[in-house]
């Protein structure tokens, strides 16, 4: 819980006034810089030239600073929704409304998400710790933008509950599988040895072994968008 005692002393950071936003911004880059592991109260406010105590104001301890992460990359979402082409255009090429609005949700959600490999995989672990009802706003409004085109669609509210489920599945674990470590070893130009395959043996894994260097490579903005027009082709045909 945010408290609503006056600023003090230690309010004045490094480079000025604290606020929520900035701290949870600086939450984020710690993490994109230097993994979840180096993420703790004393190395953001060292981040921030105050000491940890005064951070408990805008994130009461650990928990509250991982779901302010996750905070921060909904925030960020948001921001470049709001930047992001409209999906009138689509609509106008024939493709509804609606549709072209799930398509964009979910390609910006994907930019974030690689855009901060670190801090990304946060938003499904918290997602199973962390209450509905008690997320931060920003993230509740993306399922509700969601919901908002699941409707705009025609949809009922138990058949919006069961796309929403679905789109957040395949968008999440997208996202998962084009994270994944894969690389053993960075500095192996052989694709082989880059990827350890001699630690997998052949007899047993011999399927996973001729496919692996293809699932080293990402699906990419195309494999999204294809997997997504599957889903929705199965979940919201409005010709049933």
């Amino acid at each position: 819980m945010v408290h609503d005692e006056g600023p003090g002393a230690d309010d004045d950071g490094r480079h000025g006034r604290l606020s929520r936003e900035r701290v949870l911004a600086t939450a984020l880059d710690l993490v994109d810089r230097e993994g979840l592991a180096a993420l703790t109260m004393r190395r953001v406010g060292a981040e921030l030239g105050v000491e940890a105590m005064s951070l408990y104001r805008y994130a009461p301890g650990k928990n509250a600073l991982l779901d302010g992460v996750v905070e921060a990359l909904f925030r960020q979402l948001e921001d470049r929704l709001a930047r992001a082409p409209a999906p009138e255009a689509a609509a106008r090429a024939g493709t509804p409304e609606w549709r072209a609005e799930l398509h964009r949700i979910a390609l910006v959600t994907y930019q974030v998400c690689l855009d901060h490999p670190e801090g990304a995989p946060l938003i499904i672990t918290r997602m199973t710790e962390v209450p509905l009802a008690r997320r931060a706003p920003a993230v509740l409004r993306d399922q509700e933008r969601v919901l908002g085109a699941l409707w705009e669609a025609g949809l009922d509210d138990a058949r919006a509950a069961s796309v929403l489920r679905a789109f957040t599945a395949w968008v999440l674990g997208y996202v998962s599988v084009e994270l994944r470590a894969m690389v053993d070893n960075p500095d192996e130009p052989d694709p082989a040895f880059r990827l350890g395959l001699y630690r997998m043996p052949f007899r047993e894994l011999p399927r996973l072994r001729a496919t692996a260097p293809a699932l080293a490579e990402r699906g990419g903005p195309e494999g999204l968008a294809a997997g997504l027009d599957a889903l929705l082709d199965r979940f919201v045909d409005l010709r049933e």
